[in-house]
């Protein structure tokens, strides 16, 4: 007989003991305490930011064809109800998407008249006006009590640009640009077609995606999918309404003032408008040096007054209204995107980094269900005392 018998407490514990000791010598007993648990977050979020660089790393590579396909995602979305009500009154997608993009093209085409219209109309007027403001600042500037800038180093300045036009670095430059022209006109018809499919077969693309996931993941992605058209098309529609309300009074206000150029000024105001904070910003600097050179300071300070008038106004009273509070991003989070879409697309990029930015937070707060964020999303409950 041993000494201590199978059933007795002392030998159960020992035994125990001795169990628990082989599981932390194990190799795997490494990952089981917090740190291992913290080594093993570690390396989940490298591998994660890993493939985030890799695949942005592998868009800016082809960005003739990820810019295009983005921008044709969007603009689908935003004219994703047009379609479905044209569908519904039975016409068909091929002549209903025919429809939409034939509208697009006639706005867009009456857009451009107009600007060119109005920009022959009053350039010489504007070019004349510039140069005599020109001469007056250099006039002034021969009145200061210092040299702060002679003639001498004008006529340099002058013979140093004219040297530069006609070397050829600037020839270099001019193919460079022509260069840009031909990938902008490609990555425009490639938007086009893209647009095009999306428009006609969009549904029945995204159904094709959704093929592997079954139960909850069909039903996460379908809510993803859904989140995401909403977003982006209200995004899109609501930010060109409140772009175009801002150029109709910036333009009301111009021409109050008769500030030359006009109507290209409330354009370029709807433009940058796309681009938050930082557009309204640069649209109101264009305005104001236009009215400086033609119509003096008094007048640009007025100028200065509407932009703020109007910014202040539509960002208010008129955005909450259209673009609602589910697609408010915070202003660190629009100038976090924004520098991020700059400095990986450029232009382009900050227009795309906040409509995107606003679709990841949708799907983040229907992951979980229709109206139910993920759960570190969730707002903390507060306890009460």
């Amino acid at each position: 007989m041993g000494l201590f018998r199978r059933d007795d407490p002392q030998t159960v514990r020992l035994e125990s003991r001795e169990v628990e000791l082989s599981a932390s010598r194990a190799p795997w007993s490494l990952w089981a305490d917090g740190f291992g648990r913290l080594g093993i977050r570690s390396i989940q979020v490298i591998v994660v930011v890993a493939v985030t660089a890799g695949i942005v790393f592998a868009m800016q590579q082809v960005t003739l064809v990820t810019i295009p396909l983005v921008l044709a995602l969007i603009f689908a979305c935003a004219f994703a109800p047009a379609m479905t009500w044209l569908r519904r009154r039975g016409v068909p997608s091929v002549f209903a998407t025919l429809i939409t993009l034939l509208a697009i093209a006639i706005v867009l085409t009456l857009l451009g008249w107009l600007i060119v219209w109005a920009v022959r109309d009053q350039w010489d007027e504007l070019y004349v006006q510039a140069e005599s403001g020109f001469q007056s600042l250099l006039a002034w500037l021969d009145t200061l009590p210092f040299d702060f800038l002679s003639t001498d180093q004008i006529d340099e300045w002058v013979a140093w640009l004219t040297d530069f036009v006609l070397s050829a670095q600037f020839g270099s430059g001019a193919l460079a640009g022509v260069g840009a022209v031909a990938n902008f006109l490609t990555g425009l018809v490639l938007m086009v077609t893209i647009l095009f499919f999306f428009l006609k077969d969009g549904p029945q693309m995204w159904e094709f995606l959704l093929r592997p996931f079954h139960g909850e993941q069909y039903r996460r992605a379908r809510r993803i999918g859904d989140k995401t058209t909403v977003v982006l098309g209200s995004y899109v529609r609501g930010t060109a309404t409140v772009a175009f309300v801002d150029a109709i009074g910036i333009l009301i206000g111009l021409l109050i003032l008769q500030v030359p150029l006009a109507i290209p000024l409330a354009v370029l105001v709807f433009l940058l408008a796309f681009i938050p904070i930082v557009g309204a910003t640069l649209a109101g600097i264009v305005a104001a040096l236009v009215a400086l050179v033609a119509n003096g300071p008094i007048n640009a300070l007025f100028v200065v007054g509407v932009v703020v008038l109007v910014n202040q106004l539509e960002g208010n009273f008129l955005q909450p209204v259209l673009m609602g509070r589910s697609m408010k991003l915070h202003a660190f989070v629009i100038l976090i995107a924004l520098t991020i879409g700059t400095v990986l697309g450029g232009i382009v990029g900050a227009v795309l980094a906040v409509p995107i930015a606003a679709a990841v937070w949708g799907i983040v707060q229907v992951w979980d269900g229709p109206d139910l964020p993920a759960r570190w999303a969730r707002p903390k409950q507060r306890l009460e005392t």
